[in-house]
């Protein structure tokens, strides 16, 4: 059973989010928060697989709350839900590392499709998000070069996360257990100096490694 929080000031909208959820039996709803600091109170003391975070909230804002909860949770997945269709939030919300970033307009199939994709190590981005946000990310980064010491096998894993692929897609594509890849992905981010996945998938996008 996938564990989740829902973490959003309108609780119409918990609720909502609650029932689509609750509807497939692969979730439950484990806990609700209506603004970032609640969230964090709450996950001192449950264990949650997912998060489902709002952006505007009172108290602490949603990217404030994700920077927290993946500084001292990493292996929650944190999927940004929000009504603002704002380069600038995705932005943030990318850099520090969350897995997703959803319009409240999506429905409820593409909301479990989403969740599904985050803990399969994917990276869900609302369509009309990715057009604004991937023309940012692929500007060019101020250095000329990059000093990187990949494998050949670490090149390819590199380029398949930046194409948004899970770990079970990178496995079938290059015929690896998934294990393999994730040890292969670990000496990665060790290398790259960079805190997770996502941001491995920027750093593919920035550097023109597709």
């Amino acid at each position: 059973m996938i564990r989740v929080l829902i973490v959003e000031d309108q609780s119409i909208v918990r609720q909502g989010l609650k029932m689509i959820l609750e509807q497939n039996e692969q979730f439950t709803v484990v806990g609700e928060a209506e603004n970032g600091l609640d969230a964090i109170v709450y996950l001192e003391n449950h264990l949650v697989d997912v998060a489902l975070i709002d952006i505007r909230m009172p108290k602490m804002n949603g990217i404030e709350a994700a920077h927290k909860i993946k500084v001292r949770w990493p292996n929650i997945k944190i999927l940004i839900l929000t009504t603002f269709n704002d380069e600038e939030y995705a932005l943030q919300a990318l850099k520090l590392g969350v897995d997703g970033f959803l319009l409240k307009t999506s429905d409820g199939q593409k909301l479990i499709s989403s969740i599904n994709s985050c803990l399969e190590g994917g990276m869900a981005l609302h369509e009309q998000v990715a057009a604004k946000v991937l023309p940012r990310l692929l500007e060019k980064p101020e250095a000329d070069s990059i000093d990187v010491h990949l494998t050949p096998r670490e090149f390819e894993i590199t380029k398949l996360v930046g194409r948004g692929k899970t770990n079970k897609e990178i496995a079938n594509e290059l015929y690896l257990s998934v294990g393999t890849v994730k040890n292969h992905l670990t000496q990665i981010l060790q290398k790259l100096d960079v805190r997770d996945r996502t941001q491995l998938a920027i750093f593919a996008i920035k550097h023109d490694l597709l």
